[in-house]
């Protein structure tokens, strides 16, 4: 489904400690987004398959894998139609990779759903324009 810009869009506030996932120009704040998620009640948690992703492109902190839950849901994000991220809990996935897990808990959020917690407005403008291109180049 194609994106359309809403034309006051409001970047999502930062404020100190927020955790942020930056991918490139798309600077997303993952506290505010736990937050939705936690009140939404419309975000359901399902499992997904370990394999189905990469291990990122992130250095993993070894000292960290060692102490993160992994039966705390990760947030995967729809970065472009069909193609998801890990964008927050990529140490969780590690973990889970590591043990040998099949499965792991997952928010799955949708554009309409994540979009509004990108910080920056040129990093919305353009993650529309990039979802958009790749809608483009499916139909080709």
């Amino acid at each position: 489904m194609k994106i359309k810009k809403i034309k006051k869009f409001t970047p999502c506030p930062v404020d100190d400690g927020d955790e942020l996932y930056p991918n490139g120009i798309f600077v997303f704040n993952i506290t505010k987004m736990a937050e939705f998620i936690r009140n939404s009640g419309s975000i359901t948690c399902e499992e997904v398959l370990v394999k189905d992703f990469s291990r990122g492109s992130s250095k993993v902190n070894e000292d960290h894998v060692a102490t993160v839950d992994v039966s705390r849901p990760v947030i995967v994000a729809e970065i472009s139609p069909g193609r998801f991220n890990v964008i927050d809990g990529n140490h969780r996935m590690e973990k889970a990779r590591r043990l040998g897990m099949e499965r792991i808990l997952a928010y799955i959020l949708h554009p309409e759903q994540h979009i509004q917690f990108l910080t920056a407005e040129k990093g919305y403008l353009a993650y529309i324009e990039y979802w958009n291109s790749k809608l483009k180049e499916q139909r080709k």
